[in-house]
């Protein structure tokens, strides 16, 4: 399969870009094109939270946990006092860097449920969510902020599937088809629980017809 050096260049690569090609045609400032590689970036590591003390999950619980700091301070700088402040932000930062990856740790296998597309999906969405609806951002730069993330998440995948071809030996190797597929099939509750979060996020999303417009803008681009 394809190593973190890789995932991370290729991602980062794609990442650029289609930032570049959405700044240049006005979709978004030059912030959020930065905004919107570094989504890509960080989706093109992501699959790989399942990856128990690999390089990418402390890159990835380290990002996360200093995602969750900036999420506190914005949800609650006007509510509560600096001291209770700064413990919340603490308490979010030990919550997601050392408990959250310890749950991962203990209830996810590798290439399992968090390689494949309803993964990618769960991520795009949750990305939208938070993007709309804690970060106040458009609606339009929210859908952008999750096609982002799922599009990183679709190149993992599909890189870890082209390194499942071994092209010398003419043959597929026993890892083929084990990052794009649709959901678990060995998991039928945890799948059910990413499908059951999934609709529930529903009720933080933007409209769905500002998605069909975001697409409809985007896919213009490559014509």
């Amino acid at each position: 399969m394809a190593n973190f050096r890789t995932h991370f260049g290729v991602a980062s690569v794609g990442g650029l870009l289609v930032s570049q090609a959405g700044w240049q045609a006005s979709l978004y400032g030059l912030w959020q094109a930065c905004a919107i590689a570094g989504l890509i970036a960080f989706g093109g590591i992501l699959p790989d939270i399942d990856a128990d003390n690999s390089r990418a999950v402390r890159l990835i619980f380290q990002i996360l946990a200093l995602i969750a700091v900036v999420m506190t301070v914005m949800v609650f700088q006007h509510r509560v006092t600096p001291a209770m402040l700064f413990a919340a932000c603490g308490g979010a930062y030990l919550g997601v860097r050392y408990v959250a990856s310890a749950v991962f740790a203990r209830f996810t296998v590798h290439r399992g449920l968090w390689h494949s597309l309803l993964a990618a999906a769960l991520s795009g969405l949750g990305a939208t969510a938070a993007s709309f609806t804690l970060l106040d951002q458009p609606a339009s730069l929210a859908w952008l902020h999750g096609l982002a993330l799922t599009l990183g998440f679709l190149i993992h995948l599909t890189l870890d599937e082209l390194y499942s071809v071994d092209l010398t030996g003419a043959r597929l190797k026993r890892s083929f088809g084990t990052a794009l597929k649709p959901f678990d099939w060995h998991a039928p509750g945890s799948t059910l629980m990413l499908i059951l979060t999934s609709v529930h996020l529903f009720a933080w999303l933007p409209s769905f017809s500002v998605l069909r417009d975001v697409l409809v803008q985007s896919l213009t681009l490559w014509r």
